[in-house]
Formats: structure tokens, C-alpha cells, sequence
């Protein structure tokens, strides 16, 4: 169905460029099949064949340095490949030397780029698609040595060389410096500022677009003026600053677009052949694409198009009436892609656009100027920046405007573009009805008002094993009047002992996001270890918690109270025994383990029992054997329809005795690819073999959802659509 509607699109696109420029039709004509012809070919994917000849050869502003662990971009036999692995120090400091690089007697593990393994979940196969990058490699031993410096190598170095300068300025000016430059950042250091500009709705100011391009070209026209250059060495000049700007920015989407239509104006300017703005953002499109046919497979690129689109069809608007409209054009990505929107935007913007472009701008051009001579003035510089940011920090805690909408669909969103595109249109109409532009608003008014209701009141609810690795978090919704709950939060096991970003802000928050979910009802916490509650702190951070659900002795656990100090002001903490129940119309959890308080061990997981749609489900954490036979001791009669393996499908866990009794007719693992446990264990599956009992992993199948509604029979849906039943 979606290629159909894009093939239907295109067909009619060709149509009115054909009609529109009659007197062109023959090299219209020649574009499009050249366009197409690059288009097929780019869907011929190579894939590189390692063996112990390949030699990779990369560049050292590619590759990044945390600890002793490297990662970045590395060429072979033509294609670029993800390259990592552990490295030594006299390997880093040959890179600091800036020279390009080639790694050789490899031995390694390749692999294609792993897709998104849950809804809503960032998708690294896809974004590195659209830079034709389709596999990686973990290197497990390699050589390395410095290769010959051609013109390439010495842009890289002079690249590699600003990244180092970037480096040793404070920490916001090294920021901003690296955004505004080189399109990239450090994360782990700013998450903070990237997680406040985009709860804003201003996150766009931190990209390379347009107004950059006006800065460079500007700046390098009035000093040609100045030198008395004419208007076409003039715009040499600008092309070569715009190439370098391109080059440092590694093709930023927005950059480039811009650059590419700054070139081709001046051109059919020079030729003196007119042509329309939007039409001139079109054959920059096209250019764009003959290039990077993948170019529309990251949101970056789509949203700087939708935005330059927008700005062609809104110029003769009023600057607030601009602002609103844009933000309408946007919305519906924004929506597909984060899932949330803020209503105040566009008062976000009218706040922070100013101080971005007159306070931020200069400042960060000037400092990267007398930084080297004067860095006593970058700390100056710095102390108005964090004053500043911090406002801005306050403002977006308080999370004011903030709407989690949820995750449309792709025709979705394609309705609320046409019909905003329309809207926009009409309103640039000089005779203006307003019958009729009340009839526009009422309507995409109602279709948004109806998607939000679809997703904010389902009849549907659901049990879903998220995919966490090696962990457990599990969520369970029902039907409206929606009621949410979860299963432990999963966590990264950190035998290395680096600061890494909690598995929760990349997966669960995400995907609740995606279902409109803000607040969750309760939390059962199973026990104490870092792959199932590790995540706790940074999931109450950003979402409310009404009750924390725990096995009695847990919270005098030193580990567990360290989680959950702090972020607990308005969440209840329950403590249960087993005969306890919780009910939370119209479900009813049982507690079926432990007997006595403990301290939070395997030994003492909490165990809850609960039915949906006459379907018995039953979780037990990590319990090992013995606390299983103890369980159906108490319980003889237990059965159940759908059980959750303990200890991740682990040989302590399941025994023989304890399935033949509660009988499943499935059960689940939840356990990380190629973890270091080797979960779950072949005599686990074995046991489960011998009893006819099916499993379903999230190794194989990725999230792992199960359906039940008012209106639906119950089924099964694998993320991954694959695995064992």
C-alpha cells in the first residue's frame, strides 16, 4: 500500500513538471530516467566478505575514543562499514596524530546493522541506510598503521584538528562550536540541552541549514564587495566556502539542501531563466537524491524539506502567523517519529530564537576566533551561556505544553499533511472565505481529536515483553478505561564500569511514548538486580509512578534504596507476602512467592498470578528451583496458560516438576542476543522439548506482544516475526 501511494505521488509530480516546463521536456525527460536508473541501482546492495586480506582504511575524525574502546566509519573494498573494538594505547595515540588510518590482520565478527527490536524504538539499521552503511564489524584482535596523507586525508585532518580545538573549549561553547560546525556533538555530556531544545519544540535551531548558509554567504559577499570582486567570482568563492561547510558539517541534510539551492538559483540567475522558489526546492531535491537516493530514510532530511517547503508556501505571512503554520506542517512528523508535541511552541520559539541567533550565534563564531589567544574571555563567554541554558533547562522541566500524543501511523500521517498543505494553500489565496477556512480548521481539528482518542483510549489492552536484552520489563494495559502496569524495568548489566545511558530513555520511554502512555498505575519490582530494576531511577524520573510494588524485606535492601532515593515523593511503596493480592478493577494480581521477608535476592523474587480474557498468566523474576517447588507446594492447583521462564531460561530455573504442574501452553524468555550467560541454557530447552511445551524468545522475536480487546479475539504479534512456537 505505501508503494503505491509513493509511485502515485511521483507519476503525478512528473506529470505537472512536464506540464509546467513544456519547453524542457526533453531534459526533464533525460533527468528522470537518469534519476531513476540511479535510483535502481543504488537498490543493488553490495555487502563486503571479510577474510584476513580485507584492510580497512579510515579517517581519525570518524572514529571516537571512550575508555579503551573505539568505534566509527571504516572503508573496504568500496564499502563503508561500521568498525569497532578494544584498543590500545599506542593505537590511540597514533590516531591523535590525525593521519588516515589502516587496520589490517583482522579478525572479526561481521554482522548486519541490527534493525529496532521494539515499537518505537530508535532504528540504527535505517539511519544507516540512508548513509548506505549496511554491516558492521567487531574487531577482536587487528593491526594498525598510519596510511599516506592524499587531499582526502588532509581534509580529514583538518577536520580531526578542529574536533580537537572544539574539545578543549568549556563544555557549552565546545557544544554549540561542534553543532554549529561539524553537525555533531558529545552526547553523553549535552544529552541535557538536546532533551531541553527538543521538549521545546526548538531543536531545529541546533542544526545546519539555511540560516548558516545565508551566514557564509553573506560574510564571504561583503568581503568580496569590499575587494572589488565581480558577482560571478563572487559566487565561486561562496561555492568553495559552501563545499568546505559541507565537508565539515559530514553532509548535514539541511546544509546541503540549502547549499544546493543557493548554487542552482545562482545559475538559472546568471542564465537569466526564472524559476519558482518551490519548484527550484524541487530540482534540489532531485540533484539530492541522484547522490543519496536514501536521503528520505532519516527524519532529519524529511523535516528540512517539509521546513523549506513550508517557509516557500508561508513567506507572505506575518512572522507569528508563519510560526503557527510551520509548526501545523510539522506536527504530523513529529508525531510519527517522537510520538510528542508541545502546544506552546511556537511562544518557545518567539523566547528562544532571538537569543539563539543574537546571543549564541556570535558568541560561538567570535570565541572560536580569540579562543586560542584569549581563553580567559571564553569563560566569560561560557558563565552567560550556562545562565542562559539554565533558564532554559527550568522552563523545560517544568514539561508546560507537553502533550504525549502517541505514534501515528504512516496514512495518518500522510491525511494531516495533505490536508494542512491544502489548508496552507488557501490561505495564500487573496480572496479568502471564512466559512470555508472554519471548515478546514474544524476538520483537522476533529481527525486529530479522533487519533488521540484512538490512542489514548484503546479496546485494546495488551501484555508485552519488551525487548531490554538481558533483562525482564514486561508491560500490562487493558482496554479502556486504560489502566497501566509494568513488570520490573530492566537495566544494563556494566561489567565495564563506564557511565552508560540508562536502556530506558532509548526503549520502555520511547514505546510508552508511542501508546500515549505519561503515567503508570503500579510497578511490580521483582528483586534487587541490576537487569530488572537498574532502569527504576531513570523511569520515575520521567514518568509517574502511582505504586511501587515490592516483595517484603526489599526496601531495607542498601542497593534498592539507593535506586529509588530522591525520586519517590509521590509514589506509594507496597510491600507483599504471598496470599496478598492488589486488586486494580478489573484486574486482580495475586501474590503467589515469597512466604517470608527477605533481602531482595533471586531466592526472594516476588511471583504474581493474574488472569485476562480467561487467559492465566504467571511471572516469578529470577525464583530458582527450590523456590518453585515451594511455590506449588503451597499452591498445588496453580495452572496457567502463559508462564515467563525464570532467570531469563537459565538451568536453576524451571524445573521439570514445577512446568508439568502448571501446565503452559506457552512460555517466554527474555534474554539478550549473544549475552555472556549463554541464556537460555540447552537444558532448559531440552526440559521444555520434552514436555511439548513451546517457547517464544526476545532474542528471536524482538518485542513480544499479546492482544486482547472488546471487539478482537486474542493473538500474538512478534516484532521481529520470527522465533520458536
Amino acid at each position: 500500500m505505501q508503494r503505491f501511494v509513493v509511485i502515485t505521488i511521483v507519476i503525478y509530480l512528473i506529470f505537472l513538471l512536464l506540464k509546467k516546463y513544456s519547453n524542457f521536456k526533453y531534459a526533464i525527460s533525460i533527468l528522470i530516467a537518469l534519476f531513476c536508473f540511479i535510483l535502481w541501482r543504488s537498490s543493488q546492495n553490495q555487502c563486503l566478505n571479510l577474510t584476513d586480506r580485507t584492510i580497512f582504511k579510515a579517517y581519525p575524525d570518524e572514529i571516537k575514543i571512550k575508555d579503551d574502546w573505539f568505534s566509527g566509519v571504516g572503508v573496504a573494498d568500496g564499502q563503508k562499514v561500521l568498525i569497532s573494538g578494544k584498543i590500545s594505547k599506542e593505537d590511540q595515540r597514533l590516531i591523535k596524530k590525525g593521519y588516515p588510518l589502516m587496520f589490517f590482520n583482522i579478525n572479526g565478527d561481521l554482522s548486519k546493522i541490527d534493525p529496532a527490536t521494539n515499537i518505537g524504538e530508535f532504528d540504527f539499521q535505517k539511519y544507516y541506510a540512508a548513509k548506505r552503511i549496511f554491516q558492521r564489524v567487531k574487531f577482536k584482535s587487528f593491526r594498525m598503521k598510519m596510511a599516506n596523507l592524499d587531499w582526502q586525508g588532509y581534509c580529514h585532518m583538518f577536520r580531526f584538528r578542529l574536533q580537537e580545538y572544539f574539545m578543549k573549549m568549556p563544555r557549552l561553547l565546545g557544544f554549540f562550536t561542534s553543532e554549529l560546525i561539524l553537525a555533531e556533538n558529545n552526547s553523553m555530556n549535552n544529552q541535557d540541552i538536546l532533551n531541553n531544545y527538543r521538549d521545546l519544540g526548538v531543536i531545529h535551531l541546533l542544526s545546519i541549514s539555511g540560516l548558516h548558509v545565508g551566514i557564509y554567504t553573506l560574510a564571504v559577499s561583503t568581503l568580496c564587495y569590499l575587494l572589488k570582486f565581480t558577482e560571478k567570482e563572487t559566487f565561486i568563492f561562496c561555492v568553495v566556502v559552501l563545499v568546505i561547510g559541507i565537508f565539515l558539517s559530514n553532509y548535514q541534510p539541511g546544509f546541503v539542501r540549502a547549499s544546493l539551492a543557493y548554487v542552482l538559483g545562482k545559475v538559472f540567475s546568471f542564465k537569466k531563466l526564472k524559476i519558482a522558489g518551490i519548484d527550484l526546492l524541487g530540482l534540489t531535491c532531485l540533484v539530492y537524491i541522484m547522490f543519496l537516493p536514501r536521503l528520505f530514510m532519516g527524519i532529519g532530511a524529511i523535516l528540512s524539506y517539509v521546513l523549506a517547503l513550508g517557509l516557500q508556501l508561508t513567506s507572505k505571512m506575518s512572522k507569528l502567523k508563519q510560526s503557527v503554520t510551520l509548526n501545523l506542517l510539522l506536527t504530523p512528523l513529529l508525531l510519527v517519529y517522537f510520538f510528542q508535541v508541545n502546544v506552546l511552541t511556537v511562544f518557545f520559539n518567539m523566547l528562544i530564537v532571538p537569543y539563539f541567533n543574537w546571543l549564541v550565534i556570535p558568541i560561538t563564531f567570535f570565541n572560536l576566533i580569540v579562543f586560542s589567544r584569549f581563553s580567559n574571555l571564553s569563560y566569560l563567554f561560557e558563565d552567560i551561556l550556562e545562565k542562559c541554558e539554565t533558564v532554559i533547562g527550568n522552563i523545560s522541566q517544568t514539561k508546560i505544553g507537553m502533550i504525549t500524543f502517541g505514534k501515528i501511523n504512516w496514512w495518518q500521517c500522510l491525511l494531516l499533511l495533505a490536508l494542512t498543505f491544502v489548508f496552507v494553500a488557501y490561505l495564500n489565496e487573496k480572496v479568502q472565505s471564512k466559512k470555508i477556512k472554519s471548515k478546514f480548521i474544524g476538520t483537522i481539528s476533529l481527525i486529530y481529536t479522533i487519533f488521540f482518542a484512538i490512542i489514548h483510549f484503546p479496546l485494546i489492552g495488551q501484555v508485552t515483553f519488551i525487548d531490554v536484552g538481558q533483562g525482564d520489563s514486561i508491560l500490562i494495559t487493558t482496554p479502556f478505561p486504560r489502566k497501566v502496569f509494568m513488570i520490573d524495568t530492566g537495566g544494563k548489566l556494566n561489567f565495564s564500569g563506564r557511565k552508560q545511558q540508562p536502556q530506558v530513555e532509548r526503549i520502555t520511554l520511547p514505546f510508552l511514548k508511542a501508546q500515549g502512555i505519561n503515567k503508570i498505575d503500579g510497578l511490580f519490582v521483582s528483586h534487587q538486580d541490576a537487569d530488572h530494576v537498574g532502569d527504576v531511577r531513570a523511569l520515575l524520573k520521567e514518568i509517574q509512578i502511582n505504586n511501587i510494588y515490592m516483595a517484603q524485606g526489599l526496601i531495607k535492601n542498601p542497593s534498592f534504596r539507593k535506586r529509588v532515593e530522591g525520586v519517590i515523593d509521590h509514589t506509594k511503596l507496597v510491600e507483599l507476602l504471598a496470599g496478598m493480592q492488589t486488586k486494580n478493577n478489573p484486574l486482580n494480581f495475586q501474590v503467589v512467592y515469597p512466604f517470608r521477608a527477605g533481602e531482595g535476592k533471586n531466592e526472594d523474587s516476588l511471583s504474581i498470578f493474574f488472569e485476562l480474557a480467561n487467559k492465566k498468566w504467571l511471572f516469578t523474576g529470577d525464583l530458582g528451583q527450590d523456590g518453585e517447588k515451594e511455590l506449588i507446594h503451597q499452591f498445588p492447583n496453580l495452572r496457567v496458560d502463559y508462564f515467563k521462564l525464570g532467570h531469563h531460561g537459565s538451568k536453576t530455573a524451571s524445573n521439570p516438576e514445577f512446568l508439568k504442574i502448571i501446565h503452559p501452553e506457552l512460555v517466554f524468555i527474555s534474554a539478550g542476543r549473544n549475552n555472556r550467560f549463554g541464556h537460555p541454557h540447552q537444558e532448559t530447552l531440552e526440559t521444555l522439548k520434552a514436555q511439548s511445551i513451546p517457547w517464544a524468545s526476545t532474542q528471536d522475536c524482538g518485542m513480544i506482544s499479546w492482544y486482547y480487546g472488546y471487539f478482537q479475539k486474542p493473538k500474538f504479534v512478534r516484532f521481529l516475526q520470527e522465533g520458536s512456537q
